[in-house]
């Protein structure tokens, strides 16, 4: 019997057909490499952005955090009162060091050693500017010119720097105060703090990384421009009012609270104007006293160089300083002509001015005497 044979397959003979199909499976380096460029062109657009919004929560997380914790410390300290009454941050930064866990703490001769050597500070639409830490070392660095107390640096133990400066008034509407019958208390008044919840790492920028509360006016000297030597700082574009409690029509008071503000910022008459917006006092506050608010020949010299050199509007923008629909602007000045007007200087495209005009006009710039 003739036994089955195997068949055995052979290849196909290649044929062009065959070939030209088994081009169409593989790609060419050509297309890898555009490929492989597309690829790194969205990664560059898409990855920065989810690292950007990943610190951002990050850093929302850890401020929360932290402003919490020193929230309850506060409370902590209030409770026990142990919160006002110091006489210097560094008595002030001691207790805390007892209700909130501290690694290390920094004399204001060596605050490099618990924070960072630049940071970056501005807010609203002003851009961040480089602020040389070096130069911050007390209270009056904070804007806070009565407090007279040096900033200590402080680092915690869950990784937050921070620079404190300690309010030591016990009496004013600004004092340090504490209630320990009361668990409201948080110390907003006692203490003006910058924190950096990312350490000394990047950005050190305000508003990412780097916060403060609201006593930390400004920081380090700030000057918002400079003439003749003379470091200017504006404080606000329209000053803030202050409300008087009982101002006679001599203007003078009898409250306590009044004759105190008076003698704090030296102010000789307080205000009578129906509306009790008394916006020149506010600028006197914003400055830390009449002492450091712009004089009549501070402000002859900034008229100096605002009609000199380039276009008057030019000059004015370049300081700072915005301009109203005809092109004025107004500042401030350190004296009180009686209880319905105090003097400033207006600036317009025809010239300077300087007279006395009514307390409560909101469109007044406040300007200090920087450091």
């Amino acid at each position: 019997m003739l036994k089955a044979q195997t068949l055995k397959s052979f290849p196909k003979r290649a044929t062009s057909k065959n070939v030209q199909f088994a081009r169409f499976l593989g790609f060419t380096l050509a297309e890898v490499l555009i490929t492989l460029g597309i690829i790194g062109i969205v990664a560059a657009m898409t990855i920065p952005t989810l690292v950007q919004n990943y610190n951002t929560r990050a850093w929302n997380t850890a401020y929360t955090v932290f402003t919490k914790k020193l929230e309850e410390t506060l409370k902590t300290m209030n409770t026990q009162q142990t919160l006002a009454g110091h006489a210097t941050t560094e008595s002030f930064v001691e207790e805390l060091s007892r209700h909130y866990k501290i690694n290390k703490i920094c004399s204001n001769d060596k605050l490099s050693d618990c924070f960072s050597d630049v940071v970056y500070w501005g807010g609203g639409e002003a851009s961040p500017k480089e602020v040389d830490m070096s130069k911050v070392k007390t209270a009056k660095n904070f804007g806070q010119y009565d407090w007279n107390t040096n900033i200590v640096g402080v680092q915690f133990a869950n990784g937050v720097n921070a620079m404190i400066a300690y309010n030591p008034l016990t009496s004013g509407d600004n004092a340090c105060s504490q209630d320990p019958y009361s668990n409201e208390i948080t110390g907003d008044n006692c203490l003006a703090i910058l924190f950096d919840i990312s350490g000394e790492k990047n950005p050190n920028t305000i508003g990412k990384d780097l916060y403060s509360n609201g006593n930390v006016r400004r920081l380090g000297s700030n000057c918002s421009f400079e003439i003749g030597g003379t470091c200017y700082e504006i404080v606000a574009l329209k000053s803030t009012s202050h409300s008087w409690n009982n101002c006679s029509t001599e203007g003078t008071s009898t409250d306590p609270d009044d004759i105190a503000y008076m003698q704090k910022y030296g102010i000789t008459y307080c205000s009578t104007l129906s509306s009790n917006k008394d916006y020149w006092a506010g600028a006197a506050e914003a400055c830390g006293g009449t002492s450091r608010m712009v004089t009549e020949s501070h402000l002859k010299e900034l008229a100096n160089f605002v009609y000199n050199g380039n276009p008057y509007e030019a000059n004015v923008l370049s300081l700072g300083f915005k301009l109203n629909s005809n092109k004025y602007f107004y500042v401030w000045a350190n004296t009180d002509y009686s209880r319905s007007y105090s003097y400033l200087g207006y600036f317009g495209p025809t010239g300077f001015g300087y007279s006395y005009f009514n307390r409560d006009l909101n469109y007044v710039s406040a300007v200090c005497l920087g450091d």
